[in-house]
């Protein structure tokens, strides 16, 4: 999966951007998207007291969409804020990097980027700000693993004379099992045959966060489950799917480096491994409610109201945009994860903009 992701030249995020031809993210459908999350990110900047240098770091900018609406519309609200921002982009697709260049170069003296060799240069306790993330998590690469013989396995992958074919053996490492230990799933007493997935990456980068920033904020957003849903047994066949020309593929060894390879993000394991890294959770919620909180229901009532000198298709256009990113079993369902570091409790205990609905923050 690292390979057929990642490989330069040939894995898939190194031919160009796939948003568009393969699938559309939230960023691709309206402006609102991004426009909201500054509305987030600037009443972050606020509760740590409006400081003189904060840092915004996106994690994996895809096309530089999100980047240009989110930097346009803090540039024209927010000029105080503005004068206070460094925005950096953490990127390790050298292809996407370039064209995040080209789409932001109005941007060049407010921009940085990172690539994956220099992150680690990046000095630890060094960042005051927010490290923000639109589904990232779920192109990380994973490990599959299997109940066999009431034995937790790992899927390996090997070339055989028909190609690319699986084959079942011992765990490449006792974090895979401990995984399921951490979180009380007693996962070798599942049916025969039960397959599922970790993401040890996503411990690693959680891991990465928490030493490299000082105060302030990590805002998650990605499709995926809480722990008792991603491994009920009665998933039984994991949640790793394959995206080419916006259709869904369930064997990942068809078009490898030509079609995305995604899995779910067990958003309970981001919370408890950042609990004990010192991420603390301040809000999770599901996307629909996150950006209704933000304004987005105002949004679409003053779409309402629109004149007759309006463009009526471009009205159109954009509600029909406005309510994808609400709709609960497509983009409005992800998940929003807000974790914090280095906060006083004063400021950790500020109520979020985000998390108007007090069912859904803990």
């Amino acid at each position: 999966m690292e390979w057929a992701l990642y490989e330069p030249e040939v894995g898939y995020y190194e031919q160009g951007s796939p948003i568009g031809p393969d699938y559309l993210t939230s960023p691709h459908l309206a402006a609102d998207f991004a426009q909201l999350l500054a509305v987030q990110i600037h009443q972050f900047w606020q509760i740590l007291g409006s400081p003189t240098g904060f840092s915004v770091i996106e994690m994996g900018a895809g096309s530089g969409q999100l980047a240009w609406d989110w930097l346009t519309y803090v540039q024209t609200n927010y000029p105080p804020f503005w004068q206070a921002l460094d925005y950096r982009i953490l990127e390790r697709s050298a292809t996407l990097q370039r064209l995040q260049q080209e789409r932001l170069a109005a941007f060049a003296d407010k921009v940085g980027w990172w690539d994956g060799a220099e992150q680690d240069g990046i000095p630890d306790q060094s960042v005051t700000g927010c490290f923000f993330s639109n589904e990232l998590v779920d192109a990380f690469p994973v490990h599959r693993v299997q109940v066999q013989g009431g034995a937790l396995r790992e899927i390996y992958v090997e070339v055989g004379e028909s190609g690319f074919q699986e084959v079942v053996g011992e765990l490449s490492t006792p974090a895979l099992r401990q995984y399921f230990v951490r979180l009380g799933i007693p996962i070798e007493s599942y049916p025969e045959g039960y397959q599922t997935e970790v993401n040890l990456k996503a411990l690693d980068w959680l891991e990465w966060l928490a030493r490299k920033l000082r105060r302030g904020y990590v805002l998650t957003l990605d499709y995926g489950h809480t722990a008792d849903r991603y491994y009920s047994p009665h998933r039984s066949q994991g949640t790793l799917l394959a995206y080419r020309q916006h259709s869904t593929y369930a064997d990942p060894y068809v078009q490898v480096g030509s079609q995305d390879l995604t899995a779910h993000v067990d958003f309970t394991t981001l919370q408890q491994v950042g609990e004990i890294l010192g991420l603390q959770t301040l809000g999770w919620t599901r996307q629909s409610s996150f950006l209704v909180c933000l304004g987005l229901t105002e949004r679409l009532a003053a779409l309402s109201q629109a004149t007759d000198t309006v463009d009526i298709s471009q009205v159109l256009q954009r509600r029909q945009a406005l309510h994808a990113l609400l709709d609960p079993i497509g983009l409005g369902g992800f998940g929003v994860l807000v974790q914090a570091k280095g906060l006083t409790d004063l400021e950790r205990t500020h109520p979020l903009q985000g998390f108007c609905e007090p069912e859904r923050t803990r």
